[in-house]
């Protein structure tokens, strides 16, 4: 077979989970796949990011930006070009005209559950329009589509409830993640140094990702005698910069950083420098961040809530993520008690056996073996 992948997201540049998933499945397809061929689809700013390490990859130019009109005139022209058997599109950005039957992989329905003007710098008017067009596109992307993946078993129920997909044609396929680096030194700058423990959160500041109410906890936690900071990790935008003011409004200053975008090797030395690793979010499609710590024997703390109990199991201790005092009883908890950081160590240990990149691109393959091509092709 010959199949196309839309790697526009590729890398981790992009600045989201996507961008790791689609590098991750790519390189590991490269590694088990001996038979199809391939064509991968990547934008001017990544084209070169992807180097190939088998013949049976090609790299094809798509220039066109995710959501934009030439995504839905221009690719499928491209797609044609190529003479592909079928796609794969790694986000529910599917152009309507998509000449090809294809799969699709639907990461979660976070704008589907959380629909808010906050979540966007457009105008309230703009912004609705635009989840208008949204809900067209991932609807009709979902209903044409010959499979699709999803990375939990939460978000599989989330799409069969919302569109009707029927359940039997959905793939779950749980994410990996990055072995730590080995005997590497890295030193913290000083904008994300602390003289005191601190815990981290890593990812976005949109507005699902709870983070108004985890500042909120800090003071409760520190009134309590706990001298503990908050570092948060992820690419400066309008988002975090909206979050930075809501800190000076909450005069949290003193105890709340921001790190910036920062690459693996610092990530590995925020991650083992802090004293737990908190995940407040109200909605996910899998929660990587959570596995990133347990690999590097950083106890999580994490939202009783989507996908964070089906993929981190007894490795974290859960809190209601609407309710700040739990929230802040919680993370009081898990620094004071060794035990139950020990133990949580342990069962992460446990836990992150159970995922792998690898098999993640072995399950995505036996997905395509099932595809079907029409016979006129």
């Amino acid at each position: 077979m010959r199949i196309g992948i839309d790697a526009r997201f590729f890398g981790p540049s992009v600045g989201t989970g996507i961008g790791r998933y689609s590098q991750r499945l790519i390189e590991e397809l490269e590694q088990i796949d001996t038979v199809n061929e391939y064509c991968v689809f990547l934008r001017d700013e990544n084209f070169d990011l992807f180097q190939p390490s088998s013949p049976r990859f090609t790299k094809v130019r798509a220039p066109w930006r995710w959501y934009s009109r030439d995504e839905q005139l221009q690719f499928p022209r491209a797609v044609r070009r190529t003479n592909v058997d079928f796609m794969h599109y790694l986000h529910f950005n599917v152009p309507l005209l998509s000449p090809r039957p294809y799969v699709v992989t639907i990461h979660d329905l976070i704008l589907s559950k959380f629909p808010t003007p906050r979540a966007s710098t457009l105008e309230p008017i703009k912004y609705w329009l635009k989840q208008l067009a949204y809900r067209a596109v991932i609807r009709t992307a979902v209903k044409r589509a010959d499979h699709v993946v999803t990375v939990t078993n939460y978000t599989k129920q989330d799409i069969v409830k919302h569109f009707g997909y029927p359940e039997a044609k959905i793939a779950v396929t749980y994410e990996g993640f990055i072995a730590p680096p080995s005997n590497v030194s890295v030193t913290i700058p000083d904008a994300s140094r602390f003289k005191e423990p601190y815990l981290i959160c890593v990812g976005n500041a949109y507005p699902h990702k709870n983070l108004e109410r985890l500042i909120d906890a800090l003071p409760q936690i520190r009134h309590s005698g706990r001298a503990v900071s908050l570092l948060l990790v992820g690419r400066e935008d309008f988002f975090f910069r909206r979050l930075q003011e809501y800190v000076h409004e909450k005069h949290a200053d003193a105890f709340v950083k921001f790190s910036g975008y920062v690459d693996d090797e610092m990530l590995d030395a925020l991650y083992r420098g802090a004293v737990a690793h908190v995940f407040p979010s109200l909605y996910e499609g899998f929660g990587l961040p959570g596995l990133e710590a347990m690999v590097r024997g950083v106890p999580v703390v994490a939202a009783r809530a989507s996908c964070f109990p089906e993929v981190f199991g007894d490795a974290a201790y859960y809190f209601d993520p609407l309710n700040v005092s739990d929230m802040a009883t919680a993370i009081r908890r898990v620094i004071d008690d060794h035990p139950l950081r020990d133990q949580l160590r342990s069962n992460g240990t446990k836990r992150i056996e159970l995922f792998s990149w690898r098999k993640m691109a072995a399950q995505t393959l036996a997905v395509y073996n099932t595809v079907r091509i029409p016979s006129n092709r």
